[in-house]
């Protein structure tokens, strides 16, 4: 294997993983429940950024309903981002001649 060629290789992906990086960090995924009527918006590292409730849920006798909307809907954004993020590192990533299936330390 020709020392020089890894080297290249090793900057190649130093650099598409800075890429990635801020690519990752600018996402924004909305998650819904409830027929739309819970919407939370998580940026790319999973933080919530966003809430709209249904005004119409919010009723002192049904607390717990809106605590197990917002969850799923935070669930729902969660999932749609670590997807994205999948997606998007696939898309850098291709062509840089990794082993099928090599995940990378993003989204989690």
């Amino acid at each position: 294997m020709d020392f020089l060629k890894m080297m290249k290789q090793a900057k190649q992906m130093q650099e598409k993983m800075g890429e990635l990086q801020e690519t990752v960090n600018e996402l924004s995924v909305e998650g819904t429940s409830g027929a739309g009527m819970v919407t939370v918006t998580l940026n790319g590292k999973g933080e919530m950024t966003g809430l709209k409730i249904d005004p119409s849920l919010i009723k002192a006798d049904e607390v717990a309903i809106l605590e197990d909307l917002i969850l799923a809907a935070h669930n729902d954004a969660k999932g749609k981002g670590e997807a994205l993020v999948q997606e998007r590192t696939q898309d850098l990533m291709s062509g840089m001649g990794l082993p099928a299936g090599m995940k990378l330390p993003f989204g989690s």
